[in-house]
């Protein structure tokens, strides 16, 4: 009976837009998706409840919450368990990378992603400016490690192979940076998405984009979190962005280290 409760829940989400039925056969506990930095907090594992949010549950401190379990609101629903730290000053502007990448002291930008910890840093020849949670590539189609170069940008691209689930809408890849093209010339981008807590996309990173989930989800209904624009706007720098895909020959340098959870 709370099984079938629990799907009813799930079910009335998607009706009004909250999750998608893909979301719905992924859900499971956050507190099983386990980080190397995980160890350096006290945690505990919580179950969000019908009528609970994130603001609701932690107030101002909602958004360290998202950061620690690399969740967006829109998937912090009712029937999920997440990662509660029992000091939410352990978690206060979380970031798991270096402060310092000797290997990047040359470089102007450098972007470090660590599969792992679910992470991404930008660099300044060296020295970490702002850290991002990151969702990577799921299992059969797991992001490549390896170094690269960002190649191209484009603000408002779009997938060319997937569709928003139930719609004939391509699904957006706002502030898209390339960072792979593959001998069968697939393209792997750097762009906001949906971040469901564990690796999710086709190989692409994703980074929180909620102006674009309340415009094609309408949820959430404040949109605060802007992780896509604003590495974005750091990789192009003073590049004139005129809205189409525009390449670029001299982008930031890209690793990828670490294996997935």
């Amino acid at each position: 009976m709370k099984q079938y409760a629990f799907f009813l829940v799930l079910f009335s989400l998607a009706a009004y837009g909250r999750i998608s039925e893909a979301d719905q056969v992924k859900a499971r506990s956050l507190c099983m998706i386990s980080h190397p930095s995980d160890g350096n907090v006290h945690w505990e594992c919580r179950n969000i409840k019908k009528g609970e949010t994130l603001e609701s549950l932690f107030g101002d401190r909602w958004i360290d919450v998202a950061r620690f379990n690399r969740i967006d609101r829109r998937h912090a629903y009712p029937g999920i368990s997440i990662k509660v730290p029992k000091n939410l000053d352990e978690i206060a502007d979380l970031n798991p990378l270096p402060m310092e990448y000797p290997q990047a002291e040359n470089d102007e930008k450098f972007i470090l992603v660590d599969l792992s910890e679910q992470f991404l840093g930008a660099y300044e020849y060296g020295q970490l400016v702002f850290s991002f949670p990151v969702a990577t590539g799921e299992k059969g189609h797991e992001t490549p490690n390896g170094d690269f170069r960002i190649s191209a940008f484009h603000r408002n691209h779009k997938s060319s192979m997937y569709l928003i689930e139930g719609t004939n809408t391509p699904y957006p890849m706002n502030y898209a940076v390339r960072f792979l093209v593959t001998k069968k010339w697939v393209s792997y981008f750097i762009h906001g998405r949906d971040m469901p807590g564990y690796p999710a996309s086709h190989g692409c990173l994703g980074l929180y984009d909620e102006t674009m989930q309340k415009r094609y989800y309408g949820y959430p209904k404040s949109p605060a979190l802007d992780d896509a624009k604003i590495l974005y706007e750091w990789v192009i720098g003073p590049r004139m962005d005129n809205g189409i895909f525009q390449t670029m020959e001299d982008g930031p340098r890209v690793e990828i280290v670490g294996r997935a959870p």
